[in-house]
């Protein structure tokens, strides 16, 4: 039946195939612009089509002439520790033009991010890959992530010393598919100065179309976003697709310049 989606419909397509053949056989090293500009151009410019085909804010598309921007990741649950680490980095800097007296070794401890109970396995497996807190909280009865939830949750660590950091926001859950309340939890993020994320793993894909695109509702308030085009489009795994408002931040978390460069 095409409304049973109890199993992620990842697949193949022919033309997926005859892609990959031609990837493999083209064999071309994409690690940076410098290793190959037509590579890193391509794959700037079909973000942008792909943004714009599920109908994201402009902010996040290169073309926009701002600092957005979409790149290819491996996984979802890849995409989502890019973002906490960038996150990380971000609030790092923050704090310590705040207190110059404290170093990484008494802010980390004090970090903390937040998801929902029904959001996927993969989110808290970042918290302990990025070396911080990760708090599951409470759904409603639908399994939606509500605002007011989620700013008790960072009032609360706030009184008690804490740095609330970095949000998941689930539009598609695992379990059930339940959406998050983008529109609430967004602003809250936005408030208290939280990087928020939104995870649309598997139902991402049904933004094509016009009559589901009120399920991204607030979208303009994240910082970064992220679907798997090889679930429901028919794309051979992997390809993840992610979009930041300012990829500065993870770029500069990540940057190595060494000699051979």
């Amino acid at each position: 039946s095409p409304k049973f989606h109890a199993y992620f419909p990842t697949a193949n397509s022919y033309p997926a195939i005859v892609a990959d053949m031609l990837c493999g056989a083209i064999a071309c090293i994409g690690f940076s612009w410098i290793a190959s500009p037509a590579c890193t151009e391509l794959e700037v410019v079909m973000l942008d089509w792909l943004g714009k085909m599920i109908g994201l804010p402009e902010e996040f598309l290169a073309c926009s002439g701002g600092k957005g921007g979409g790149v290819i990741q491996g996984t979802a649950s890849e995409a989502t520790l890019v973002a906490l680490l960038g996150a990380k980095a971000k609030k790092l800097q923050q704090v310590k033009a705040e207190h110059p007296d404290w170093d990484d070794s008494v802010i980390i401890p004090k970090l903390v991010g937040y998801c929902s109970k029904q959001a996927h396995s993969s989110v808290e497996r970042a918290g302990l890959l990025g070396g911080v807190k990760l708090r599951s909280i409470e759904a409603d009865n639908d399994n939606r992530l509500k605002g007011e939830v989620l700013e008790a949750a960072i009032k609360k660590d706030l009184a008690d010393g804490l740095i609330p950091f970095y949000a998941v926001v689930t539009l598609g859950t695992t379990s059930t598919c339940a959406f998050d309340y983008l529109d609430e939890c967004g602003p809250v993020g936005n408030k208290y100065d939280v990087w928020i994320h939104v995870d649309a793993a598997y139902a991402g894909s049904a933004f094509i179309c016009p009559e589901y695109r009120h399920f991204m509702k607030g979208m303009e308030t994240a910082d970064s976003f992220n679907f798997n085009p090889h679930k429901w489009m028919l794309v051979n795994f992997d390809c993840s697709a992610m979009w930041l408002k300012d990829p500065s931040w993870v770029i500069n978390a990540f940057n190595v310049d060494p000699l051979y460069l």
